[in-house]
């Protein structure tokens, strides 16, 4: 039986009033609001507004390592389908002024409520560890924009800077499984850019006296993936998707613009540099061949580095997590195409941030329920994961107690292994 100070009840509270509640990245006023005074009633100095809505909690505790544990703080302009009680119901107006739905289908609400959960275990048993805590709830990780405003607000210069940074983020395994990397990448590199193809308006009576955008677009969309695919090695990985296109307003007029948005995910700097002159120059003769009265314009939206973790310290946390759970619980994860900003707080970041050294570990927390595991269909665990609904799925749903109660416990133990 559980109280109402019970530490796991507390956490369960966090979580449900944060998914109730989410926020689209860059507007997580309320939920940061919400982690700092987590951090603050479990002992932690906390303060707001660092790049956006950004919080830092700091807990000294004697001399040794200084230790950062991260957690995101935005959601996602999602419609939730998920049925349960607690469902987000909430609308937001996004950057373009739409009215748009807004859920936590990647387990941010998650991550901050295990990261307050082992921050106040922690601050409670300050006899097992030496180091200072530095716990961050990051804004605007879902636009690869949180971790660069932070780290450009002074993250590193305000507070003392790392040695080494912690993160976990949900997936669709067994709730109750950790699952880490063996020395390679856990997510790939990403550059997101915005290809503007110039046309001529006019009549759609009269196409040859225009010169229409859309089909220069459409060719474009449809030919980077084959240019791609001969550019790249099938060792290299790599990931090409024209998330959006854009153009005209009305069946009768041919627009002067189209607008393609091209999101490009690899596992090396290298590769995505020539991607992205492949997606430059692939536009360039499309248009070129159309006629088009000028280049097309090609602008970076967006980008993250690869995630690879310290191979070492990885090591050392896979242990601790060994210990804590039971080696069955602790199981391997594959390099992934997802991708996000937390590779800037380490080596891939010292460029913003310059410190040099910063060592990062980074692993998978298993959300799925047994009775979904068990109803989703196939026989074999990678059947069932492509049939389990994946992050930003309006209908990902965590299993609260189970997830909660190993993220809490595989932050924690992570931590005290990294403080020594």
């Amino acid at each position: 039986m559980t109280t109402a100070s019970d530490p796991l009840t507390r956490a369960a509270e966090f979580y449900l009033d944060l998914h109730r509640h989410p926020e689209l990245s860059g507007a997580e006023q309320r939920t940061a609001a919400a982690f700092a005074d987590r951090l603050t009633e479990a002992g932690y100095q906390v303060t707001t507004g660092i790049g956006g809505h950004g919080v830092a909690g700091v807990l000294r505790n004697g001399p040794g390592p200084v230790v950062m544990l991260r957690a995101e703080l935005d959601a996602l302009p999602v419609r939730e389908q998920t049925g349960l009680p607690y469902a987000s119901t909430v609308t937001a107006t996004a950057a373009d002024g739409r009215t748009v739905p807004v859920m936590h289908a990647c387990g941010h609400d998650m991550h901050l409520a295990c990261a307050a959960g082992a921050a106040a275990e922690l601050a409670t048993d300050l006899e097992r560890w030496r180091g200072t805590l530095l716990v961050v709830g990051q804004p605007a990780e879902e636009t690869l924009q949180g971790a660069r405003a932070m780290l450009a607000d002074g993250l590193y210069q305000r507070f003392e800077p790392p040695s080494v940074v912690l993160a976990q983020h949900t997936a669709p395994l067994p709730a109750g499984l950790v699952a880490h990397g063996h020395g390679g990448p856990m997510t790939a590199g990403s550059r997101t850019l915005r290809v503007v193809i110039h046309g001529r308006g006019g009549h759609a009576a009269t196409p040859h006296l225009a010169i229409d955008p859309v089909p220069v677009a459409a060719a474009i969309v449809l030919r980077l993936p084959g240019v791609v695919n001969q550019e790249v090695g099938a060792a290299e990985q790599a990931v090409v998707t024209v998330s959006s296109l854009q153009a005209g307003s009305s069946g009768n007029v041919i627009p002067d613009l189209a607008t393609l948005t091209v999101t490009a995910r690899a596992f090396s700097e290298h590769t995505l540099d020539r991607i992205t002159a492949t997606v430059q120059r692939v536009a360039q003769g499309e248009a070129l061949a159309s006629g088009c009265p000028r280049e097309p314009e090609v602008e970076a939206l967006s980008s993250s580095g690869v995630n690879l973790p310290d191979a070492d310290l990885t090591s050392t946390i896979r242990t601790a997590h060994q210990t804590a759970f039971g080696p069955p619980r602790v199981t391997d994860w594959p390099p992934s195409p997802a991708t996000e900003d937390f590779p800037l707080f380490g080596p891939a970041g010292q460029h913003l941030h310059g410190i040099p050294d910063i060592r990062t570990a980074y692993w998978m927390l298993g959300m799925i329920g047994p009775q979904q595991w068990s109803a989703a269909p196939g026989t074999t665990p990678a059947e069932k994961l492509a049939a389990l609904p994946p992050n930003h799925s309006p209908e990902f749903r965590p299993y609260v107690g189970l997830t909660l109660r190993t993220g809490i416990t595989a932050m924690a133990q992570a931590a005290r292994a990294a403080l020594g």
